[in-house]
Parts: C-alpha cells; sequence; structure tokens
C-alpha cells in the first residue's frame, strides 16, 4: 500500500510539473520578453500576485482576448487595475496609554 501511495504521489507531482510547464510555454507565447522580466521580478516578491496576474492573462489568452504578445506597458497598465481593485485600505489608530501619574484636572 506504501508503494502505491508514492506512486500516485509521483503521478500527481509529474503532472503538476507538466502542467506548470505548459503554463510556462503558453506565458512566453503571449508575453513579451520584457513584460515576462517584469512578471518574473513581482513573482520573487509577491509570488501570489505575479500567480494572480498570470491567470488573468491565460485566461484572457485562452477567450481570445488577447491578440498579439502582451508588451512591457500593457501589463503595467494590467498591474494597475488590478491594484485598483485589490488595493486594501490600511487604517492607523493610535491609542495614548494613560499613566498613573496623569491628571484630568
Amino acid at each position: 500500500a506504501n508503494q502505491q501511495n508514492a506512486g500516485q504521489q509521483k503521478a500527481q507531482e509529474d503532472a503538476k510539473q507538466e502542467a506548470e510547464e505548459r503554463r510556462l510555454m503558453m506565458l512566453a507565447q503571449i508575453l513579451s520578453s520584457e513584460a515576462r522580466e517584469r512578471l518574473s521580478r513581482i513573482a520573487l516578491v509577491k509570488p501570489d500576485k505575479a500567480r494572480g496576474v498570470e491567470d488573468v492573462l491565460l485566461r484572457a489568452a485562452q477567450t481570445g482576448g488577447i491578440s498579439e504578445k502582451v508588451s512591457e506597458e500593457r501589463l503595467i497598465a494590467l498591474l494597475e487595475q488590478i491594484n485598483t481593485h485589490t488595493s486594501k485600505q490600511t487604517k492607523v489608530t493610535i491609542q495614548r496609554r494613560r499613566s498613573a501619574l496623569d491628571d484630568d484636572d
């Protein structure tokens, strides 16, 4: 049973690796070299964000939304568009501690 699990796990890893390679090949086809380079730099800092951008690009390519290679400028515009939709508002509240020596009167 243990060998069977190991075989299944190996098959899953192989399938995952193959899917990742197909994904990278598709991205190479739809991105210019500058855009691909920028996306890889983003992936170093924010891998989840880069993955989301890749998903958007691949979906657009599959539905026919991309007719020519995506330039770096178009990628930047897409990133800005995604940033405006996902920007989180940060709120800072400062609470001052009252010490026992403070007097209200």
